[in-house]
């Protein structure tokens, strides 16, 4: 009987493999490509709600991608207070598989995957959505993703500015320090969420709500303003999508996909505010080329992601090939 051997990938091999944000943002932005090519099996998230308290869920991700011929599930947690354990609140596997005979071909850690793909997708976005000319940033949540989202975009627009805020005093201390170290210049904390967002060209939503509430409001929104909302809990105003002129998704069938309790937007998905008519585009769409993205300074253009497991997929098997090219991580006898 042939051997079968699958390659695990630890957080520390992924580090040591000297993967760069630019790296991450290139697969994301070519798996997107994909998806407006109809090159990617994508299949609809489904959520696992364990009867913990409501401490926590896990989110279950599968897709293929087709011009790489790889397969893979995801699953990830999500668990708001994991701080108190100093754990991260999104802690993640990746399984990839061969499309071809069904065999496993890694298990790699996703929390960074999970984390990187997602401020990768926040870039992508903006570099299609955003005035070329935005100047600042002001961001709400200081949880692993805020650190992509911010230091991806600053790369790609060279800040003038940038507001941080989240809903601890110490972690948004932390991470405005943690941010101005990397980055050679000051980040500014703010204490409210109106503070960070009022009159900032791009603003990120990442908060860890426990109850909805309208931190981002509909005066926010200046003529020219990029939103990307994505919380798990809906921290938006809910007749905000009044103030804005377009509104992107990741996938629609994606959007409304899951428990209706979580989502950015599903309040207005729920209340027949948000319907297929009113979504512009699909962001895959518009990076293959097939839609416009921004078409003048004024537009007010809001782009909701909840996360496509093919960006996923992309990363890790990004990352996986540079695995088996250096020999890294460890093998494990499948049969």
């Amino acid at each position: 009987m042939t051997q079968v051997w699958l390659r695990y990938l630890s957080g520390a091999d992924i580090d040591a493999l000297g993967v760069t944000g630019a790296d991450i943002v290139d697969a994301v932005e070519d798996v997107l490509a994909d998806h407006g090519n109809d090159r990617v099996v994508f299949e609809p998230r489904t959520h696992l709600v364990p009867d913990n308290g409501g401490k926590g869920h896990f989110n279950i991700l599968r897709g293929h991608l087709s011009a790489k011929q790889v397969s893979g599930v995801k699953v990830v947690g999500d668990f708001v207070t994991n701080f108190e354990r100093g754990l991260p609140s999104e802690m993640a596997l990746i399984l990839l598989f061969d499309p071809e005979t069904g065999m496993p071909r890694a298990i790699v850690d996703g929390t960074m995957i999970t984390d990187a793909r997602t401020g990768a997708m926040t870039a992508v976005g903006a570099k299609h959505l955003a005035r070329p000319d935005s100047r600042v940033l002001g961001h709400i949540g200081a949880r692993g993703t805020a650190w992509w989202n911010v230091v991806l975009l600053d790369s790609i627009f060279g800040f003038d500015e940038i507001r941080v805020t989240s809903k601890r005093p110490e972690s948004r201390e932390a991470f405005g320090a943690k941010l101005t170290e990397y980055l050679g210049k000051p980040v500014r904390v703010c204490a409210t969420a109106a503070e960070t967002l009022d009159g900032a060209d791009i603003m990120v939503e990442a908060s860890r709500l426990i109850e909805p509430e309208p931190l981002v409001r509909k005066e926010f929104l200046r003529p020219g303003t990029f939103l990307v909302p994505y919380g798990t809990i809906s921290a938006l105003e809910l007749d905000l999508l009044d103030a804005v002129d377009k509104v992107v998704v990741d996938n629609w069938r994606e959007s409304r996909s899951g428990d209706p309790r979580f989502g950015a937007l599903r309040p207005q998905l729920n209340a027949g505010l948000l319907t297929e008519q009113r979504v512009h585009a699909e962001i895959g769409d518009i990076v293959a080329g097939h839609k416009l993205g921004r078409e003048n300074d004024t537009e007010r253009i809001l782009f909701w992601h909840r996360g496509l497991s093919t960006t996923d997929l992309a990363v890790a098997h990004m990352i996986l090939a540079r695995a088996e090219a250096a020999d890294a991580g460890t093998m494990l006898p499948y049969r």
